[in-house]
């Protein structure tokens, strides 16, 4: 009896784990037949069989594709049968992707975060008129919105419109303008009010799962 037990590290490697070993004899036993008619016979038995072990794909687009796929690759692409579908290339999929390239950013003022030279020149392409106006005031609020988080002192005008200055690289000139900027005050206290009613709807949420008894 214990001559017959046999362990997962002496059987065959399965290819696409997910399917299970039976399935993985079904296709190896289809692999065996000598006519093509049966081999396709029992190709299609078996993608019956992986359909019905993934029934959340079938409103999937492409999904006989992608079973007809796996079929091949599961046989080691050595199952010879017609398929609806285009084979698949074992020299393509056992091709290495191409590495990707992280964009390397190293703001010099990092407490504005990379997505405020997006919007810089983002409003750089925009016309001049009030909407454009509107736009760089938005982002030195934002920006001295930034500055306080990263530093809680209090921070002059000059010193937001000197660095936008900097960042548009000379596109964008506040330094002139006699409109102020949000106060100090009220940027930290929309700050604060938002992270309180964060908290109570999370202290919310978690009242109304406790149990009651």
């Amino acid at each position: 009896m214990i001559d017959n037990l046999e362990y997962n590290t002496e059987r065959e490697h399965l290819i696409i784990p997910e399917y299970g070993r039976h399935l993985q004899k079904m296709i190896n036993h289809a692999k065996s037949r000598e006519t093509k008619e049966e081999r396709e016979k029992l190709a299609k038995a078996i993608i019956s069989v992986m359909g019905n072990l993934q029934p959340h794909l079938r409103d999937v687009a492409d999904f006989q594709h992608k079973l007809w796929d796996q079929l091949f690759i599961m046989s080691n692409f050595e199952l010879d049968v017609d398929s609806p579908y285009t084979k698949p290339s074992k020299e393509v999929l056992s091709e290495r992707p191409q590495p990707l390239k992280y964009p390397q950013n190293h703001p010099k003022y990092r407490f504005y975060g990379n997505n405020i030279k997006t919007m810089i020149d983002v409003a750089n392409t925009w016309e001049e008129g009030e909407l454009k106006e509107a736009l760089l005031y938005t982002i030195a609020n934002h920006m001295k919105k930034c500055f306080l988080n990263w530093n809680k002192d209090t921070v002059e005008d000059i010193v937001i419109f000197n660095h936008l200055y900097e960042l548009s690289n000379g596109k964008i000139d506040l330094r002139n303008s006699e409109e102020d900027l949000s106060d100090s005050n009220s940027l930290m206290r929309s700050k604060s009010k938002y992270s309180n009613n964060n908290n109570k709807k999370k202290k919310n949420s978690n009242n109304r799962q406790r149990k009651r008894y």
